[in-house]
């Protein structure tokens, strides 16, 4: 064991501990998977994420692992904004000015700086279009909804497998209590549109059932999914902002605009904790 550098930083807030939070080891060379996943268990977060040398320096400026409690995944969203904010704050220097490259499960992630905000660019949807009728059923049945009540039901995969779900209102969104003893494994995401004078445009909820139940506070992936699905089809703008978190007194905001052929999916970062541990 050895000490190794270590943040943690709160994604999409300027406020500390009202965002996400993210472990973030800034050195993660040596250690097996088994003991990334240990450790990921131990900070009992969504995510804990460990910071590698790029398989290919020309390519990409760091290589990112990403963990849950529950195993390993191959991209998250918040996860890449806190661990990118750790590593630029450590001293990291990317290879262009102002555009930072991460390397992960999925390949190669752009992210850019804009006045301070961090955001990275979506990734393509590995699978999409209407879920099954059975699928539909297992979900509004999570939610404990009436099918009625659900819009539209997509499949928004870009590494987790989310499922996303449109809803009338944010009001229908803020009001879901979920059954957390649901058989089976779904990921889904719920938006629903605020009206005239909120600072957000829509309201986000993430859920994932399984062997563990859990709400996230603020989910960078389930956003670029939603992007992907909602600004593609029209039926949100090409600039929007999203609140999540509000269901469990967090107060996280996600921006999203529409660049070209770039979805960026941004949000303000903040250090919590620096400091070392001994892994």
């Amino acid at each position: 064991m050895r000490e190794r550098a270590f943040a943690q930083v709160d994604v999409f807030t300027a406020t500390p501990y009202r965002g996400n939070p993210v472990a973030v080891v800034l050195d993660g060379t040596d250690l097996a998977d088994d003991e990334m996943a240990a450790f990921a268990r131990w900070t009992n977060l969504s995510e804990t994420t460990f910071v590698l040398p790029p398989t290919d320096p020309a390519t990409a400026d760091y290589r990112l692992r990403i963990f849950t409690p529950g195993g390993e995944l191959p991209f998250a969203g918040h996860p890449t904004l806190g661990s990118a904010h750790a590593w630029l704050a450590a001293g990291g220097r990317p290879r262009d000015e102002g555009t930072v490259v991460q390397e992960c499960g999925i390949g190669l992630v752009r992210l850019r700086r804009d006045a301070g905000r961090l955001a990275f660019a979506a990734p393509p949807l590995r699978r999409s279009g209407p879920v099954a009728p059975e699928v539909r059923a297992r979900v509004v049945a999570n939610l404990r909804l009436p099918d009625t009540a659900v819009v539209a039901c997509e499949w928004i995969d870009n590494g987790p497998p989310w499922i996303g779900v449109v809803l009338a209102d944010a009001h229908e969104v803020l009001t879901i209590r979920p059954d957390p003893a649901a058989v089976g494994d779904l990921f889904v995401g719920v938006v629903g549109p605020w009206g005239s004078g909120h600072d957000a445009d829509v309201e986000v909820r993430g859920f994932i059932f399984g062997e563990w139940f859990a709400e996230d506070p603020v989910t960078g992936s389930l956003n670029a999914g939603l992007a992907r699905w909602l600004v593609g089809n029209g039926t949100l703008p090409t600039r929007y902002v999203a609140a999540q978190g509000t269901a469990l007194q967090r107060r996280g905001r996600v921006h999203v605009e529409q660049l070209g052929d770039d979805l960026w999916i941004g949000g303000d970062t903040t250090t919590c904790i620096e400091g070392s541990v001994l892994l």
